[in-house]
């Protein structure tokens, strides 16, 4: 069978094995799992016993594996959800059903910069980080420095710091960045900022935010439409799960619900020649 390859500091390594450096997750019994970084020599320990690094390294992934006691678990890559869910958090983090939407409205790609306001946790931080790839750039704003500590921490955890520029600021100031080809602006009163958020953007950028209640979305639907946003959109997603046993398939206990709403936008530009009158009306950009 043919191994596939991936290049890592400029050099091709066989990607179906695990490597000292990965980030890798063990899942165990009850689904019990732990997600952290390959290094020779290391140990990790558990309630279920220890599992050396050197006996992960080199090891197919999907391979089960188990610890000094005979515990079972299996080698795997986490995913974004599985890194995200895993976070530490000091805030609110932001759900993988919004943070997947998110992205692909937004058009976020490898080689791309793109901003956000309200760094959180990280979260957010480290989706944008892996959907700009190697080539991307991130610029986050935080005010709270207890805050950006600990999400510089969680970027350094995943190996995508190197990805993220961290800014300290109060953003009433507005930012040092324009031309930015995407916007998430996480913070309680996005309404105070969209002209701050304009300024940064490029002609035909996207913006997002996602906030709890319809009194905060009336307050920033006025916003976008006072600072010349254009292709608004209001939704809210909701996820349900599945029990996967073919012998009784039914809807879970829990379902993830409201998480917020998003409103998205693209920075537009107006001019006042008489013949675009028609099409600002119908995207609701007239006066």
């Amino acid at each position: 069978m043919k191994k596939e390859k991936k290049r890592y500091n400029n050099r091709m390594i066989d990607s179906t094995i695990a490597h000292d450096s990965d980030l890798v997750q063990l899942v165990g019994l009850t689904h019990k799992h732990f997600i952290f970084s390959l290094k020779a020599g290391d140990e990790l320990h558990t309630h279920r016993g220890v599992i050396k690094h050197n006996e992960l390294i080199g090891m197919p992934w999907g391979s089960q594996v188990f610890s000094h006691t005979g515990a079972p678990f299996f080698l795997l890559q986490p995913s974004i959800a599985d890194i995200l869910n895993d976070l530490p958090r000091a805030t609110q983090i932001l759900y993988p059903k919004d943070i997947g939407y998110i992205l692909i409205q937004m058009g976020v790609a490898p080689g791309q910069r793109v901003m956000e306001a309200g760094t959180g946790s990280g979260s957010m931080t480290i989706a944008l980080a892996t959907a700009v790839g190697p080539d991307g750039r991130v610029i986050s704003y935080e005010q709270k420095q207890d805050t950006q500590t600990l999400a510089k921490k969680n970027l350094e955890r995943v190996g995508l710091a190197s990805r993220v520029e961290f800014k300290l600021r109060n953003i009433q100031e507005g930012f040092d960045e324009t031309g930015v080809d995407a916007f998430f602006l996480d913070v309680q009163n996005p309404y105070d900022y969209i002209p701050q958020v304009r300024a940064a953007l490029k002609p035909g950028g996207f913006f997002c935010t996602l906030i709890p209640t319809f009194n905060q979305v009336e307050k920033t639907l006025i916003a976008l439409r006072k600072n010349k946003f254009a292709f608004v959109e209001v939704c809210e997603l909701m996820l349900r799960h599945y029990k996967a046993d073919a012998a009784r398939i039914r809807p879970t206990d829990r379902m993830v619900a409201h998480t917020g709403f998003l409103i998205f936008g693209r920075r537009i530009e107006p001019n006042t020649d008489p013949r675009g009158k028609e099409l600002e009306e119908e995207i609701g950009m007239e006066e």
